[in-house]
């Protein structure tokens, strides 16, 4: 898989990932950017899922998963068992939220946390004038058949990492395959973070 053909997403989690290290995805899907961070990383790579058809696409790639309910715990890991824990496009399907980051900052030295912003302006747009549930590029689902349970923006990411306590190492806005460095929370789609427990877990 060459470079061009990698997620914008997917590059910039991969430049933040240090070589060699133990990496654990949190509803990883159909295994894509795991695959990416073992090929480019040599990272020691594990994913959770509990999507059968998507497991099956990877094992199809090698990958190491596990099939399991991020919602149940991880409990079966040991504290900082891992160098990277991620939850790319799965937070905002997560029904305890709090539960599954604390969780998350305590298996990972770092988290790396990707979801799309719902207060992007095309999605304010739709809602203003359309007075309908948004769908584009980054909210691809009508609202009968979406798997997001929580709707949340950039500034409120920001909000609940600073009640949490929680620090972020680094942040990077996406709209498409282009960065955003102005007013993230309007012109951005996506957001990522890297994020770690500013208290000894």
């Amino acid at each position: 898989m060459g470079r061009e053909n990698i997620q914008l997403d997917h590059q910039i989690i991969s430049q933040w990932v240090s070589p060699n290290s133990a990496v654990l995805d949190l509803g990883c899907g159909n295994g894509d950017l795991l695959y990416v961070l073992i090929k480019a990383k040599k990272v020691r790579g594990q994913g959770l899922e509990i999507n059968e058809q998507e497991i099956y696409k990877c094992v199809a790639k090698g990958l190491n998963i596990l099939h399991g309910d991020i919602e149940k715990g991880l409990s079966d890991y040991k504290n900082q068992s891992f160098d990277y824990v991620i939850l790319n496009q799965s937070l905002q399907q997560i029904r305890s939220v709090d539960a599954v980051i604390k969780d998350a900052l305590r298996v990972g030295k770092k988290v790396i946390v990707g979801f799309p912003n719902f207060a992007y302006f095309r999605s304010r747009v739709q809602i203003f004038f359309g007075g309908k549930t948004p769908v584009n590029e980054s909210l691809p689902y009508q609202w009968y058949e979406t798997p997001n349970l929580h709707f949340f923006s950039i500034s409120d990411f920001f909000d609940y990492c600073r009640s949490r306590k929680i620090r972020i190492e680094q942040k990077i806005f996406l709209d498409g395959e282009r960065r955003i460095d102005f007013f993230p929370n309007v012109f951005a789609q996506t957001g990522l973070f890297l994020i770690s427990s500013k208290v000894a877990v």
